[in-house]
């Protein structure tokens, strides 16, 4: 296995993004080759991946990685394992960037079957070997050609999208006109290159949990009403989603609000929209919308609006705790939120305010919030 490249080696790069992956990727193996070589045992050395080493950083106004490192070496069996999984991981992306082909991540879980002692034993292995060749090499997983098995969320309202095809024909189509009443589905890369950016009337995105409520918010019109765009985020949103969410924040200037379950499951969903994900703190620069506001169930509400409510399973209990301590919800609102929650010992669903009929959410409870926010 080798990734040193001379002019005629492989496919000719055109794409400049490409070649800058390839060369990050080539001084990764360079690195082992060199400790090789020099008669040292190969490590690398990798950000300690878990809520105590979450930074704020104050330039991008999200949450990073901090300095806490931890060194993956070739000294013990497990380690050496995971170095050859490594070489042959960017052996494999470089073979995909030079023949134009991409895999998903299942794809190549089960492609590890033929590196012999470098197979996986569980995708989950795969998965965060993929995140740690983002890490050292400051590339993303879609310059990798790698994409996720689940889609994109789906959108609804006025902006207008040119998106290349898989034939590389460029289209145009508005989100509000040109779709079913499923929505735009969002792909894997959205980058500008693949997806261009249009505004029309919406003013502000409401990023929904559930399929259930997107689809009561398109029924009932709320879209062309208040001008809003609609983004179902399928529960824990897609990195595509968050990117795109991020984008059209950042160039058509839409304010983002979240309208999840009350529950410290969904209380995730806003972080990792408005903060970054704790897994994926190495790029919540690129995918984070820090300006973020939650409308969604909260315990006061459950209160004020005395909704249905579940009991709290011991697993709920132990991430609301486990939220306390998180940095991302240090804000006196969540900390308010949580406790009261734990306190009480319910939660409910974004579905719970059909209590007053299946107009309550479109003509009551969300206007209300997002007047409150000074959106509407």
């Amino acid at each position: 296995m080798t990734m040193r490249r001379t002019e005629k080696e492989g496919p000719k790069m055109t794409n400049e993004r490409q070649n800058m992956t390839l060369e990050r990727l080539n001084k990764i193996v360079d690195s082992v080759y060199t400790q090789l070589n020099d008669g040292d045992i190969p490590s690398m050395n990798l950000p300690l991946r878990s809520k105590n080493n979450i930074e704020f950083d104050p330039r991008h106004n999200v949450w990073k990685y901090g300095d806490l490192q931890t060194n993956r070496n070739c000294k013990t069996v497990k380690g050496a394992m995971m170095m050859l999984r490594t070489l042959h991981m960017i052996d494999f992306i470089d073979t995909m960037i030079d023949s134009n082909r991409s895999s998903t991540l299942r794809e190549m879980y089960y492609i590890s079957e033929g590196w012999g002692y470098g197979k996986f034993n569980s995708q989950d292995e795969s998965n965060m070997l993929a995140e740690d060749l983002e890490i050292t090499s400051n590339c993303m997983r879609e310059d990798f050609k790698l994409r996720p098995e689940e889609d994109g969320a789906r959108v609804i309202g006025d902006i207008t999208i040119t998106a290349t095809n898989r034939k590389g024909v460029k289209q145009t189509l508005n989100c509000r006109d040109d779709v079913p009443d499923t929505g735009y589905g969002i792909p894997f890369n959205v980058e500008k290159d693949k997806v261009a950016l249009k505004p029309g009337t919406a003013k502000f995105i409401v990023a929904i949990e559930t399929g259930g409520m997107f689809d009561r918010l398109v029924e009932n019109g709320f879209d062309e009403k208040y001008n809003a765009l609609l983004v179902h985020l399928k529960g824990q949103p897609a990195r595509s989603t968050r990117r795109f969410i991020k984008r059209l924040n950042e160039e058509l200037k839409l304010p983002v609000t979240v309208f999840t379950d009350g529950d410290p499951w969904s209380f995730r969903i806003f972080a990792s929209v408005a903060y970054g994900a704790i897994k994926t703190a190495h790029i919540s620069d690129y995918l984070a919308t820090p300006t973020s506001q939650f409308i969604g169930i909260t315990a006061t509400d459950i209160l004020n609006y005395k909704l249905p409510t579940d009991k709290l399973s011991d697993q709920d209990v132990s991430a609301l705790k486990s939220e306390l301590s998180d940095p991302r919800f240090k804000d006196q609102f969540w900390v308010s939120e949580i406790e009261a929650m734990l306190s009480m010992k319910k939660k409910a669903e974004q579905q719970a305010l059909a209590k007053y009929g299946l107009d309550f959410v479109t003509d009551k409870y969300l206007p209300e919030k997002l007047t409150d926010l000074g959106i509407l």
